[in-house]
């Protein structure tokens, strides 16, 4: 393919995924009569921050972006320590039903996760979880892609470079810490990359837990600016936005890790 049509190509695609944050950010920064009156447009004739102004004023914004930002982030670093360590065991690690077991983490990524959300709830309410972070952050602290993505990963490093590990004397907390995962980055970026996203746009599991809006997480505010007889599009707007930048952040920052993350895990 010529380098002009692969150009193309990108822009094209790049395109399609570009328009919806436009058309977010221009509703977002659209007055609120001209929204209402029909006039917005792929290019509005006003601008204004009004609508993140108002958005500011009338809810506690910043409160549930830092409740999205502390579950999300220690969520990721929980999920990312157990994926970690259960990839590593099942990979490297000798015992009795090793096949078993990984075959028995695959087989619940086939169950649904709204066919286990009754007996989930009822072991955090038991635990007397409900209502606190816990009770959102817990039930993420391993997932069976992370231990699929480890395990494929350390499966591919040398049993050598463990077996002289241990001639010096590491033991196998060590050998993980100072040889496997210096050489796992990329792994941990995409681990890290896929938790904290899952988490951050989690909606159903923190609305049922939850019960101090206080408490509330940015995905499950938003459905105060959604009315049954009226929706403010432009605070909508603006909130969503608002809770797509961290997501672009950590994206941006850790992209270079993700391509070559899966191709070391064994995903094509």
């Amino acid at each position: 393919m010529p380098r002009w049509a692969r150009l193309v190509a990108c822009v094209l695609v790049s395109a399609v995924f570009v328009l919806p944050l436009w058309a977010m950010l221009v509703v977002a920064l659209t007055p609120r009569e001209l929204l209402f009156d029909g006039g917005a447009g792929l290019w509005p004739s006003a601008w204004t921050l009004q609508n993140f102004t108002d958005l500011a004023s009338s809810f506690p914004v910043w409160r549930w972006f830092g409740n999205a930002l502390l579950v999300a982030g220690l969520t990721t670093v929980l999920s990312v320590t157990v994926n970690l360590a259960a990839g590593f065991a099942l990979a490297k690690l000798r015992f009795r039903g090793r096949t078993v077991v990984f075959v028995l983490v695959l087989s619940t990524l086939m169950v649904p996760t709204q066919a286990v959300m009754i007996p989930q709830f009822e072991l955090v309410a038991r635990l007397g979880l409900v209502g606190l972070f816990w009770a959102v952050i817990l039930p993420s602290a391993s997932t069976a892609l992370g231990v699929f993505l480890a395990r494929q990963f350390f499966v591919s490093v040398p049993d050598e470079l463990l077996d002289a590990a241990r001639i010096d004397g590491c033991s196998t907390l060590a050998t993980l810490w100072h040889v496997v995962l210096p050489l796992a980055r990329p792994l941990v970026a995409v681990m890290s990359l896929l938790a904290f996203m899952t988490q951050w746009n989690d909606f159903l599991w923190p609305l049922i837990v939850l019960r101090d809006p206080d408490l509330y997480t940015l995905p499950v505010a938003l459905r105060f600016l959604q009315g049954q007889f009226d929706t403010d599009y432009g605070g909508l707007m603006a909130m969503a936005l608002l809770a797509s930048v961290p997501l672009l952040v950590v994206f941006v920052a850790l992209q270079r890790f993700f391509v070559a993350g899966f191709a070391r895990s064994g995903v094509k």
